[in-house]
């Protein structure tokens, strides 16, 4: 693990010669479909996907083998499954280059593009994935275990990048898959978390507000910033009452956990994952995505005194995290205006972001001392049940 970067070294040779391979054929490829409809190569992309998928599972720790240089498919803990080659439609084929745009930059910001987006570049330097190994690395040398969230968001992440360069490649015609509720993460059952997320959205969506959402965001950003001052003073009182008493008080409790849960209602508001126009309050039950917060329970006074230390790491990925939930907002303001409609999979995968950026403040902000988990896995658990209304 700790020479994992020097162990690597001979594959990225291997694959980058083999990268040069897979774009000849691309080209190639490019003007054969625009005559006959069928790509030429298949099984050369195939294996190089493959290869891909081993290499990089195994560089961003993912996986722990060493892979082998062949790309034989079931030969890796992670593997890619390409299908058999079908007939391409000519004009997705003949503007790939323009249709690619979204899916490359949204491969950018979770850092699986190959090369950094302007976008990624800009808002989290190295992408979701690369954060995803780095904290990894240090978790695994502290503990010789990948945490399982980190796991999960890593084969996520590889997911959309094998999809990707499957569409880059011409293998297929079908666009890149953004929900990360359709991976298949392992059958082991993920923990559950007493900070959960809960949606009821049909996926409409009305053209006007989409279009004037960020001005009718206004009064809610004004209240947010000006509840959120408040709220940094009843967290710094939190700290000391916890961390004497090894309990939060139900106070302070119930007031930061419902600034928590109005933030997360804004979030799904701002970024077009929900539709309604969110209330000023913060009440449980009373929006489309919705925070369940568990009641007070006992925290370890050891993880309450450093928790400002312990929380780094969750800050630097929501960070990454929010980049990504950034360009979920911008597409789905496009999609929204000429459909009326959230697709289905950036509406997933902003439900993913909202809930981890608020479990990271439930963390920082006292409200449990459960680490916020980092893998998409959790919101395929059962639905939390309903939280009964909190006294005023």
């Amino acid at each position: 693990m700790f020479f994992r970067l020097i162990l690597v070294i001979p594959h990225l040779i291997v694959l980058a010669i083999f990268g040069l391979l897979a774009f000849a054929i691309a080209f190639i490829s490019w003007f054969a479909i625009l005559f006959t409809g069928r790509a030429v190569g298949h099984g050369m992309q195939a294996r190089y996907l493959r290869y891909w998928t081993h290499v990089y599972s195994y560089v961003l720790l993912a996986a722990n083998p060493y892979p082998g240089f062949e790309g034989e498919p079931g030969s890796y803990p992670i593997d890619a499954e390409v299908p058999p080659p079908e007939r391409q439609n000519k004009w997705k084929t003949g503007f790939r280059f323009v249709l690619v745009i979204p899916a490359w930059l949204l491969a950018g910001a979770l850092g699986v593009s190959g090369t950094a987006s302007w976008y990624s570049s800009y808002y989290s330097t190295y992408g979701v994935v690369t954060t995803v190994a780095l904290l990894g690395w240090f978790a695994i040398l502290a503990r010789k275990q990948m945490p399982r969230g980190l796991r999960d968001l890593a084969v996520y992440c590889l997911s959309y990048g094998l999809q990707f360069w499957a569409y880059v490649l011409l293998v297929t015609d079908r666009y890149p898959d953004s929900d990360p509720l359709t991976r298949d993460y392992g059958k082991a059952p993920v923990s559950d978390h007493p900070v959960r997320i809960s949606e009821d959205d049909d996926l409409r969506r009305s053209r006007l507000t989409v279009f004037f959402r960020l001005l009718l965001a206004l009064p809610h950003i004004v209240w947010l910033t000006l509840w959120g001052i408040a709220v940094v003073f009843t967290v710094i009182a939190n700290w000391f009452v916890t961390l004497f008493a090894g309990r939060t008080a139900d106070a302070l409790h119930r007031f930061n956990g419902a600034y928590v849960r109005y933030l997360t209602h804004v979030s799904a508001y701002v970024d077009l994952v929900a539709n309604p126009f969110p209330g000023f309050t913060g009440k449980p039950g009373t929006y489309p995505i919705d925070l369940q917060i568990a009641p007070p329970e006992r925290q370890n006074r050891w993880k309450t005194g450093f928790r400002i230390i312990l929380a780094i790491p969750a800050l630097l990925l929501a960070g990454a995290i929010g980049a990504t939930l950034g360009l979920v907002a911008v597409f789905a303001w496009f999609v929204g205006l000429f459909t009326a409609k959230m697709p289905v999979g950036l509406r997933n995968l902003g439900v993913f972001a909202v809930r981890y950026q608020a479990q990271t403040y439930a963390y920082f902000w006292l409200l449990t001392d459960s680490y916020p988990f980092s893998g998409p896995s959790l919101e395929r658990l059962a639905p939390a049940p309903a939280q009964v209304p909190e006294p005023a």
